[in-house]
């Protein structure tokens, strides 16, 4: 069940938390792959910090944001065991403000990115680890590298320092049937692999990330090792940020 629960009006975020983490096991289940090797990213973009911690006291600690400046604002006042992850769009004047700060950024999309993300985490001395965002559907209106253009994407990030390459990262399109992003899941995962065969230095296709609320079932079962879910946990996005 990817609906969320409220009651009396209020969203009940254990009770969501419990059908997700529910759902991440009956998909592993199905595929016949361990639990432990699918992780949830509570993706809590636009939520109050309230939110983000009454998930944190249920045992959520890995967080995902789509801006830098909000991430920051909750970096500063959350506890600092919290995983952070960048999943949205990442303009290359703000890198050089959550190097330091981000388990992984999902996002890579060109070289430019990556040698931004370089440059700072080489003048932060920190080593980031980054995915490769992939355009897997081929759609005009999303970020990523083209399926073809990637291996060399990968060839020339893992170049650079102070950077480490994880794996891929998709959105696949928002769809009424949870079953027509499986070719799209099927075909992230392939790719990773065809990747990993080529033995490239400083590349390591351990790390998928992809599914959403709508779909993270048929991308657990099609290899998914993160999902990123927000409205399944925390509602609809409703509250702007102070």
């Amino acid at each position: 069940m990817n609906l969320f629960t409220k009651q009396g009006g209020f969203i009940v975020i254990k009770d969501n938390l419990d059908h997700v983490y529910q759902n991440i096991y009956a998909a592993c289940d199905n595929a016949g792959r361990c639990r432990k090797d699918v992780s949830l990213i509570a993706v809590s973009k636009t939520k109050p910090v309230s939110m983000l911690m009454e998930a944190y006291d249920y045992g959520c600690r890995v967080f995902g944001e789509n801006k830098v400046q909000e991430l920051l604002d909750k970096y500063e006042v959350m506890p600092k065991d919290i995983k952070w992850h960048m999943i949205g769009h990442l303009q290359r004047n703000k890198v050089k403000y959550i190097v330091d700060k981000v388990a992984l950024i999902h996002s890579v999309d060109s070289l430019k990115l990556a040698e931004e993300i370089s440059r700072e985490a080489v003048k932060k001395q920190v080593e980031v680890s980054i995915l490769i965002e992939v355009n897997i559907a081929g759609e005009d209106t999303k970020f990523g590298v083209t399926a073809n253009d990637t291996e060399k994407l990968v060839r020339e990030a893992a170049l650079l320092p102070g950077i480490s390459i994880k794996g891929l990262m998709t959105i696949a399109p928002l769809t009424m049937n949870p079953e027509d992003n499986r070719q799209y899941f099927a075909k992230l995962k392939q790719l990773s692999v065809d990747i990993n065969q080529k033995n490239i230095d400083n590349v390591n296709m351990n790390v998928l990330s992809m599914g959403m609320t709508g779909d993270y079932m048929i991308a657990i079962e099609e290899g998914a090792s993160y999902v990123r879910v927000g409205t399944g946990i925390f509602g609809d996005r409703q509250y702007p940020v102070k």
